[in-house]
């Protein structure tokens, strides 16, 4: 077995009291990762002592350095120092070794305590079982889901230390480093033994001597089966001890209570945009902060008067919502009409000319600090290729961009360019001759038709033709009549018709002068 090993058997072995057998040991190794406490060194050869390791932390222990509660995974105390060890939940885990750690030349004064989880999370509250698979509610509660493992294997699953919870009717409190509670002067402070009262009544020891306690089973029908209580009515200074709840089976659970008096720095009403609520600046009070819309927090909500007579937490300000600026853009063709980042104003954005928005035209700023949608992008309008009309022929494209340059061979209309109309010999152009590629990608006028007629064929010499039209449909006749002077030909002559090819049948009759009759 290696030592990292041996070392995590040994841990396991001496915080829950058992030996493991090998299978056991085996279903563990897949549960835990190596803990290591700290590192013995010897002192540097200069002469200086080396500090000590703190790392691989039980998940319910709080360890406070300097008044700082440690929050990360691995740190190296100074030589000489100390830090102070509690349960995360006081009451609810009992803390098993010293609570005060030195550092001794790389080596500490004893080891790590560990947290035994009581009555109230073993029995009831943290753990759902499927099958027969315990399950976590939280990732960090590995320690006790082994704890329990251990217990199942004795076949002590009751024998838990009790829960001790604490209420304050009135005053003020707070959880110290140590893991006492400190109790402001004059507080009423209820502390409940939390046990199966079909079990037997559990017991209430203290170490104060300055006067006897009222101890008892609650007396509310929903917690007179399971809270034995013992009451501090207006503590005093001399209420502090050590109050031990102990069950019938011997097992016991103790908080050791602190009364002193603490008065945090007065607070003032904090200034405009910041909201806040004071509650007072004795210990265990607190004060709580909001900010209008418009407006972000910046720092904690709440800060509490703790037991040193330091707030926990500056008192927080008000910052301005500001979305991330909106000043570059991957799209030269995008163009912002109008440009206010703060909360509750808004981008707005066009594209130049020739070129449509893909996406929202506006976005907001939203409270979150982030824009209600993203950045639109252009692209360019492209009408499409128009309609031959038959018989006809587009006889010129052009775009104003392009200075009158053809685009046919291209076949892209954009905004702007000019297509032109014709049609073959005999044939009216009807609609319009010329249409143009507008904004919104299409035509401003319809393709128009060829329709099959003959042209006006021109007066002849001396004479005019009737009825006069620039245009005849198919089957149309037209007439000649001479000036003064000038006559038709006397020989039958049948009417100019106009055919369905678009030709006349025959030109216009002439005028002739009677001399040449």
């Amino acid at each position: 077995m290696s030592i990292e090993k041996e070392r995590t058997r040994k841990f396991f072995e001496s915080a829950h009291g058992m030996k493991l057998s090998a299978g056991f040991y085996v279903l563990l190794l897949g549960l835990v990762t190596t803990v290591t406490f700290c590192t013995a060194k010897q002192i540097d050869s200069d002469g200086f002592h080396r500090g000590c390791k703190l790392e691989g932390l039980h998940p319910f222990l709080i360890v406070t350095y300097k008044n700082i509660t440690i929050s990360v995974d691995k740190i190296t105390v100074p030589h000489g120092e100390r830090v102070t060890v509690r349960c995360r939940e006081l009451g609810k885990y009992k803390l098993v070794g010293d609570p005060l750690l030195h550092c001794r030349n790389a080596s500490w004064s004893g080891k790590l305590p560990s947290c035994t989880p009581t009555t109230a999370i073993s029995n009831y509250t943290g753990v759902t079982i499927i099958g027969n698979i315990y399950v976590w509610k939280r990732n960090e509660i590995l320690f006790h889901l082994i704890f329990l493992l251990s217990l199942i294997v004795r076949g002590e699953t009751e024998d838990v230390p009790p829960t001790i919870v604490f209420g304050l009717p009135a005053g003020s409190a707070a959880v110290e480093p140590s893991g006492a509670l400190a109790v402001y002067p004059g507080s009423i402070l209820h502390l409940e033994c939390l046990f199966a009262r079909k079990l037997g009544n559990p017991e209430w020891t203290w170490t104060s001597t300055f006067r006897q306690y009222l101890t008892g089973w609650a007396i509310a029908a929903r917690e007179r089966d399971w809270k034995y209580r013992l009451s501090i009515y207006y503590a005093k200074t001399q209420d502090s001890g050590v109050y031990t709840c102990s069950t019938p089976r011997g097992l016991s659970n103790s908080i050791r209570v602190h009364v002193v008096d603490v008065q945090c720095p007065v607070l003032n009403l904090p200034k405009p945009p910041l909201i806040g609520k004071i509650e007072g600046a004795r210990m265990g009070h607190g004060a709580t902060f909001e900010c209008p819309i418009g407006f972000k927090l910046e720092g904690a909500a709440g800060i509490t008067c703790q037991y040193n007579g330091k707030w926990s937490a500056e008192i927080p300000r008000c910052e301005t919502i500001v979305c991330p600026p909106i000043d570059k853009f991957d799209d030269t063709r995008l163009q912002l009409l109008e440009y206010n980042n703060t909360f509750g104003r808004r981008a707005v954005f066009a594209c130049m000319w020739g070129h449509r928005l893909l996406g929202s035209q506006s976005i907001e700023c939203q409270g979150d600090g982030s824009w209600s949608g993203s950045t639109p992008s252009c692209e360019e309008i492209i009408c499409p290729t128009p309609s031959i009309p038959k018989s006809g022929r587009i006889i010129e494209q052009t775009n104003r961009h392009n200075s009158g340059r053809k685009q046919h061979q291209t076949r892209m209309y954009k905004v702007g360019a000019l297509v032109r109309f014709a049609c073959v010999p005999g044939h009216q152009l009807l609609g319009e001759a010329s249409v143009i590629c507008t904004e919104n990608g299409t035509w401003s006028h319809p393709p128009p038709v060829c329709k099959v007629r003959c042209p006006y064929p021109g007066d002849p010499p001396h004479g005019r033709i009737a009825p006069l039209k620039f245009w005849y449909k198919p089957g149309d006749n037209i007439q000649v009549t001479c000036s003064p002077g000038y006559v038709t030909p006397l020989e039958p002559v049948r009417k100019p018709t106009c055919r369905e090819n678009g030709i006349w049948s025959a030109p216009p009759p002439p005028c002739r002068s009677y001399k040449d009759v």
